[in-house]
């Protein structure tokens, strides 16, 4: 039997505080990309009873994803912003999440993404990285962005990290460590620098910095 939305919400203040839940209940953060980094947010963020997620992402679930992303063999073929709602609201039922199947681009961003306060860049590619970075700081006004660089391959978890970049940027990674040159991407990594990335969201929220 499902718990009511009222005994999850008790749940929720009981571990936090009645004060930060509803801080957290009434904010909005959007994920761009719902990859290996962005599956592993929205699971964060769904658990710590973030209000409603904004999922985007145009793909679709393939088996390669396995390995390190928030899926289920039985979803192979689904287009991962369904899916992954899917799996969130098995976590959560009472959340709102509003899922996009599309590329995100300058032009539709804004549209895609309103309502956030924050936005999470989860994209693997660099093009995709930078012209979410200077839309963002460049067009929103107080939004804040929280973006990743480097978690590829097995080197040493410590050097995962948070850098303030600018009032309105934070970048979470190693920094430098590249797919390619590194060996491919792996579970343990990526899940440490999405958890980076969803801690930031959740200091962003309740003004923890």
């Amino acid at each position: 039997m499902l718990p009511t939305e009222q005994e999850m919400t008790q749940a929720l203040c009981q571990r936090v505080g009645t004060h930060m839940q509803e801080r957290l209940k009434r904010s909005t953060v959007a994920i761009c990309g719902l990859g290996g980094l962005g599956s592993n947010i929205a699971i964060s963020l769904a658990r710590a009873g973030v209000g409603t997620l904004i999922l985007i992402d145009f793909d679709r679930v393939d088996i390669t994803n396995l390995n390190r992303q928030q899926y289920k063999a039985s979803q192979l073929g689904l287009k991962k912003a369904q899916a992954l709602k899917d799996n969130l609201l098995e976590i959560n039922p009472y959340l709102h999440i509003v899922a996009h199947s599309d590329r995100i681009t300058e032009e539709n961003l804004r549209s895609l993404t309103d309502g956030a306060q924050v936005i999470c860049e989860a994209f693997d590619l660099a093009d995709q990285k930078s012209m979410l970075a200077e839309a963002v700081l460049t067009q929103f006004q107080n939004t804040v962005l929280v973006a990743s660089s480097g978690m590829a391959g097995l080197g040493d978890p410590n050097e995962i990290m948070t850098r303030q970049i600018s009032r309105r940027f934070y970048l979470c990674g190693d920094g430098h460590s590249d797919v390619e040159d590194a060996g491919g991407l792996f579970a343990p990594r990526v899940m440490l620098c999405a958890a980076h990335q969803a801690t930031t969201v959740l200091r962003i929220l309740t003004e923890k910095i």
